[in-house]
This record gives structure tokens, sequence and C-alpha cells, in this order.
């Protein structure tokens, strides 16, 4: 019988898709959604396009207020609380309440009975006071917590993305399990390998060529259907003031500063300006390498080095999804806006598989446990 989970924050579901990769034998999953949850109607529409109908619209504190509401039981709790309370981004962190979305995440914990669940957020949330009321607040409520800042391309993502993952669990510690051991590891990293840290033999890491070389150049500034490799894959109209700050900077890993140099009159002035920091700004991915963090504004290049390699262009819809290891397949819904926002915002499937791995491996070695009663206490919300 298949683990029975709820995805909160879900955005597109790029956790659900990890978790639903998980599967034994002749591919049974191991996981089964039940419930989930979005405030974003085009995100609940994709989710509900490729997963069923289980995510419900609607902010999170006005659905376990509201006295209609039942949450299913489930095994396990996944999701990532809005994550911009905690970004070094975000420069009124101490006033965002969307640093406290952690606690209707623990309520539904609490009423779903689940015995294991995982958080994904920014790594600044490790180092906050709200971790801190976090972790007293799962110890109340029977969870041993292990927590660790996974790199998205150490386990096969084509994308160098720090996230911190935080696993609760009622069975036993979870550090039998987690972190998961590394599958890919840097080339150039000289150092000798901690073996404690990998599997054996682990590969290289994806590389920008690995995800994307096969890709057409891009047609049209529009999306073509909803899934397959074409329909995210368009352009943009850049100014010829732009195309030509692009043909300033051809080589892979160039930059702002390599723009300023080459090309200083078609620096804009704040560039001139601003000296050091930003050195992602405005530059060009390396063929060799993963890609950068995937942001939810990756068709800027003025935010960050999201130029294709060589060809004078922001990378595609196609080209970030990729980088985040979704599949050609996946169904996106919405504007090119909102379609960009589901992608930077998801948690990477393919690290989701891994944590899902460590979950299934968790609840096996602790023989699923009966999962607690509810506690009776509930969550402030």
């Amino acid at each position: 019988m298949a683990l029975k989970t709820i995805d909160l924050f879900a955005g597109a579901g790029g956790f659900t898709l990890g978790f639903d990769n998980c599967r034994t034998g002749t591919n049974n999953p191991v996981f089964e959604t039940v419930w989930a949850n979005d405030f974003n109607k085009e995100a609940v529409n994709t989710f509900n396009a490729n997963f069923g109908d289980h995510c419900v619209l609607g902010d999170i504190v006005d659905i376990l207020e509201s006295p209609m509401t039942k949450i299913p039981r489930a095994d396990v709790v996944v999701g990532g609380p809005p994550c911009q309370g905690f970004s070094l981004l975000n420069k009124n962190r101490e006033l965002d309440p969307r640093k406290q979305m952690w606690i209707p995440f623990m309520e539904v914990v609490r009423r779903s009975g689940a015995s294991v669940f995982v958080m994904e957020n920014v790594p600044e949330l490790l180092a906050s006071a709200e971790f801190e009321l976090l972790q007293e607040l799962a110890a109340k409520m029977g969870f041993k917590l292990k927590w660790a800042k996974l790199v998205a391309a150490d386990y096969g993502v084509p994308q160098v993305r720090t996230r911190a993952f935080v696993f609760g669990s009622k069975l036993g510690d979870p550090a039998d399990v987690f972190p998961p051991k590394r599958t890919h590891r840097d080339p150039r990293d000289t150092k000798p390998l901690d073996l404690s840290l990998y599997v054996p033999n682990p590969k290289p890491w994806v590389t920008v060529r690995q995800a994307i070389e096969d890709l057409p150049e891009p047609v049209g500034i529009e999306i073509r259907g909803e899934s397959g490799t074409e329909a995210l894959h368009f352009g943009r109209t850049p100014t010829a003031l732009s195309v030509e700050r692009y043909k300033a900077i051809p080589e892979p890993g160039m930059n702002r500063f390599d723009l300023f140099r080459n090309a200083p009159h078609l620096t804009p002035d704040c560039w001139v300006r601003k000296t050091s920091g930003g050195t992602d700004l405005f530059g060009r991915l390396w063929w060799d390498r993963p890609s950068v963090t995937i942001r939810t504004e990756f068709y800027k290049p003025e935010k960050g080095r999201y130029l294709h390699p060589e060809q004078h262009r922001p990378i595609t819809h196609r080209e970030a999804a990729r980088f985040q290891s979704f599949p050609d397949n996946f169904v996106f819904k919405g504007s090119k806006v909102e379609v960009a926002r589901q992608i930077g915002n998801a948690v990477a499937p393919t690290l989701a598989t891994k944590v899902a791995q460590a979950v299934q491996q968790h609840i096996r070695n602790h023989k699923r446990a009966p999962k607690a009663a509810p506690q009776q206490e509930a969550v402030a919300v």
C-alpha cells in the first residue's frame, strides 16, 4: 500500500513529482498524494493537470480556520513555505509575515497524523529565530529533526541550487538516512572524496550542455501548447541595444564586468558605478558546468547569469525547466510570467526523488510504525 502524502505550498508540484517518481518493483508507486494546497490559481491548475484534482486553491490559514475543512490522514507531509521572508534578497525580512508560514504547515502535520514531514526552504532558514521556534514546536509534537543544506547538482540536477531541507520523524532519528548520499560531484574539485557523503563512484555533475544542447533555436515569442519540447521553447523581443550587449560578451562565463571592459559605451551607468558584487549579472552560462540557481525571472539577463552559452539571447522557459529537471512532458498552465514563477519556485523533482527515497528507507527501517494520534493541542494559525 502506498504511503499517503500531503504537499503544501505545492506550486507546480516539483515535490510531488519527485515523490511520485519514487517507485519499487514493477513501477509500483511508493507514495500517493491525497491532498495539496497552493494560493496561486495557475499553479493549482498545473498541479492538478499533472497529478489529479488533489490540490485545493486558497490561503492555507483561511482553509485551516474554516470549520468545513477536513485534512485527510497522511503518512508524510512535504512542502516549501514561502521563502522570501528568509531570503537575503528580501530587505524587509524582520517584518515579513511569510516567515511564519511554517506554523500552518505544522498544523497540517498535526491534523493529518503524519509521522514524517519534510520542509524545504532557503538556507537562511536554518540560522533564523523562526527555525528555533520550529524546533521547539516539533519537539513538543514528538518529532526528531535532522536538517541539511542540499546542493541540487550533487543529486543529478543540472543546476547549482542550494536549499535547506528539514526532515522530521516520530518513528526514529532521521539521521539514519538523511541527508541522502550524494550521487554526483563537481569534477573540478580535487580534494579527496569523503566516502561518507557519496554513493560509490559518484558521477560528474550534469552540465548545461547535457541538459539543453539537443534543443533547436527557439521559435516565436509565445507558449505553444502546454507540454512537449516546443511548448516552452520560445524567445523574446530584445531591443537592439540589448542584442549589442549580448554580442559584446560572446564567450561562456562572461558577465557585466566583461561588458564594461569590451564595450563601456554599452554598459548602464548603474553597473559602471557598482564596482563589486553581482558577478552573475548579465552573465552567460558555461556549457560544461551546471546552471546557476534558476529564479522566477530567469528570462531577464539583468537579474543573473541567464544568457545562453553562445546564442545571443536569454534562456527559454524550456531550458529553465530542464535545469530544474522537469521532463518535457510535464504540463504547465498559465501565462509566460506565471509559468516562469512556477518553474523558479519549484523544488527540483530529481532532488525531491532522492529525498523521497530517504523517507521510504527511514519508514522501512522502522517497519512503518503506526502513526501517532494527532496532537490534542492545536498550533496557533
